[in-house]
């Protein structure tokens, strides 16, 4: 591997970035360098026509806008770095301006969407049981994938309801959890010992007792959303999205719904927001409209 980008990784991982956010750094640098040396350029001498052919590769090997975005601030990212200590001299994507984005608004469940997709599991088996633990949870703390896989027996408290989630930064959240879920896991952990066959201490794990992928949650997810009746693409990200949608929808504060998601930024959460207020015109219009 190149020596400055040893270095560079290594900082990242002394700066307690997460391991999916470093292993997504370190793939886009390396895919950069791998393309400067294609052209036989170097680093230090890179400049703005090396970045704009750099963009036009990358759209020419079918990514998306939102693929080259994180791509080139991968890329500049790593420049600052390189520019505070010394190795290079200038930054190449300064006066590059990064494709925008367009934010898709995410597929809601109705609420009665999901409890058709919670009821998919058979809890009688330790499966199940698991299973119907992990969409249980997922849809009452709104959490990540990443953090739900994450998650150890140490991190929830069924007695005063509420799970510590830590996604690998600073920043720690404690989020309250209902009856259904603290049910479902209650039920879940005294099966847990079934499956727990390396003594780990990871809340959820596959049937061979290790850590979860999120491969695998993603087929859990898929298998039980074909069980269903629902006509809308179902994935990892559905039931974090529902769950933001439904609070705002019954009255919560954006900036709670903040907090509860880990969200940095405002702007984030403000797209549930629109999901909300498109959902109310749509209602308006059904029920005021003489032909609607």
């Amino acid at each position: 591997m190149n020596k400055l980008l040893t270095i560079y990784i290594e900082n990242l991982t002394a700066n307690k970035l997460t391991k999916n956010t470093v292993e997504a750094y370190t793939r886009d640098v390396k895919r950069f360098i791998k393309f400067l040396e294609c052209r036989n350029e170097s680093v230090e001498l890179a400049d703005s026509i090396t970045i704009m052919a750099y963009s036009e590769q990358l759209r020419k090997e079918g990514c998306a806008n939102s693929s080259i975005a994180r791509n080139i601030v991968s890329v500049r990212n790593y420049y600052k770095y390189l520019i505070k200590n010394d190795f290079a001299q200038h930054d190449p994507t300064a006066y590059f301006s990064i494709p925008k984005i367009k934010r898709n608004i995410p597929q809601i469940l109705t609420i009665k969407e999901i409890d058709e997709l919670l009821n998919q599991p058979d809890g009688i088996t330790d499966k199940g049981c698991r299973d119907k633990a992990m969409l249980e949870l997922m849809y009452a703390t709104g959490i990540k994938v990443s953090e739900l896989l994450s998650l150890t027996i140490y991190d929830i408290n069924l007695e005063l309801l509420y799970i510590r989630c830590n996604n690998g930064k600073k920043n720690e959240r404690v989020i309250p959890i209902g009856t259904h879920a603290v049910s479902c896991l209650s039920f879940y952990l005294k099966i847990r010992a079934n499956m727990n066959v390396h003594n780990l201490s990871l809340l959820f794990l596959n049937i061979k007792g290790d850590k979860m992928t999120r491969q695998g949650f993603w087929k859990i997810i898929k298998e039980y959303a074909k069980m269903t009746n629902i006509q809308k693409t179902i994935n990892s990200y559905t039931l974090r999205h529902s769950f933001a949608v439904h609070l705002l929808q019954n009255g919560a504060g954006i900036s709670s719904v903040q907090q509860l998601l880990g969200h940095n930024s405002m702007s984030t959460t403000q797209i549930y927001s629109s999901v909300v207020k498109k959902s109310k015109i749509a209602e308006i219009y059904k029920n005021t409209h003489p032909r609607a």
